[in-house]
């Protein structure tokens, strides 16, 4: 982020004793933890991915931190949708998420986007508040290209994630510098040809670790530190506790969303 992701004042007694076993480590200390504090991170699904993500993104102290969801909370989500109660079944699963994070971290601003991310939205809400980072929460195909077409027009660094059963995916664009989603995958798959959770379920936990890895993208970006997962897909697999990375091929030049010719173009 440079420099200009910094606060100003200086850190409260109540920051310091807060954020002072992550200000131990190396890369972030105190003018570190001021970028955190001053940066801004979007994320699209208030569900599975999203409450890991959200939650340790707050109780990292980053500043600001978006959600956007139109959906409410069900039942069957409490199994793995760990920011929502079984009191918050039938409310929005934003507005839920939203007083978890005030709970967990009353000094971050959440910004609450009770909308499904579409065509007609999603530009407007990615530059809202000129957000850092963005964060793929979402659990279907056609919302996943959607953010990644966005954020690659305007340039918005993000983390991409999904999961069945017992096995997730992870990597990180950088729009211009990476491969991004459409790069790998090209175009949304035809309805029925991949299973979803609703067919095949989900391991709760296994989820965490996909939300929680995302967190981890996130704050490694800002801080501008170690190796994000940019032209590397990380694949996890519960069953076998094993992670295995695949190098992905660089920018595929005839891609629709992020070729030379697209990309030289000013937004």
């Amino acid at each position: 982020m440079g420099d200009e992701g910094v606060r100003t004042q200086q850190l409260t007694q109540e920051e310091r004793e807060r954020y002072s076993r992550q200000m131990l480590l190396a890369g972030v200390g105190e003018a570190g933890q001021q970028k955190l504090l001053a940066s801004k991170v979007l994320i699209v699904g208030a569900g599975g991915l999203g409450s890991p993500a959200a939650m340790y993104l707050a109780a990292s102290g980053v500043g600001e931190v978006g959600i956007v969801d139109d959906d409410v909370v069900d039942l069957s989500n409490l199994q793995r949708q760990i920011a929502h109660r079984s009191a918050d079944v039938g409310r929005k699963k934003a507005d839920s998420m939203a007083r978890t994070l005030a709970t967990l971290n009353p000094a971050v601003r959440v910004n609450v986007y009770r909308e499904r991310i579409s065509e007609d939205n999603a530009e407007d809400i990615l530059c809202d508040r000129s957000y850092d980072f963005v964060l793929d929460c979402t659990d279907n195909f056609p919302a996943k290209f959607l953010i990644n077409d966005a954020c690659v027009r305007l340039r918005k660094p993000f983390s991409h994630a999904g999961i069945t059963g017992f096995s997730g995916q992870i990597m990180t664009v950088l729009p211009g510098e990476s491969p991004c989603y459409r790069c790998i995958f090209e175009d949304v798959p035809k309805e029925g040809t991949v299973p979803t959770s609703r067919e095949i379920g989900v391991l709760g936990a296994a989820v965490g670790v996909m939300g929680s890895l995302q967190a981890v993208e996130a704050v490694k970006y800002i801080l501008g530190i170690g190796d994000l997962l940019v032209g590397r897909l990380l694949i996890y697999d519960a069953l076998t506790m094993k992670f295995r990375e695949v190098e992905l091929p660089k920018r595929n030049e005839s891609c629709a969303v992020c070729n030379e010719e697209v990309m030289a173009q000013e937004f």
